[in-house]
């Protein structure tokens, strides 16, 4: 067996625990808004990622968390450290609760 001592990716939150109804408009915008939106805007779209507005973070959902949690996809946000997996595991509940847009 061989091990390594470096995190390759964020955890993928096997026990997803979804206790509320996760808001687009107080938890989702803000946190896109906080970590994503200087690179991923209409002006910049980073990567080709335009990451403003419910219609944007929804169809996009599956490359975001890839991102968050570096599976598949370079860890996001870059240069910085990995979210924390309180605000992954929201956004993961919002994917699973149908990525309303309340």
């Amino acid at each position: 067996m061989i091990f390594s001592c470096t995190k390759d990716k964020v955890d993928d939150n096997v026990n997803l625990v979804c206790a509320d109804v996760v808001s687009f408009a107080q938890e989702i915008e803000p946190l896109m808004n906080q970590h994503c939106i200087g690179c991923h805007n209409s002006s910049s779209a980073s990567g080709g990622y335009n990451l403003e507005g419910h219609t944007n973070i929804s169809n996009q959902a599956d490359q975001i968390i890839g991102a968050m949690q570096a599976s598949g996809f370079q860890l996001m946000p870059i240069g910085g450290p990995a979210l924390n997996d309180d605000l992954i595991q929201q956004f993961l509940c919002w994917i699973e609760q149908g990525k309303l847009n309340n």
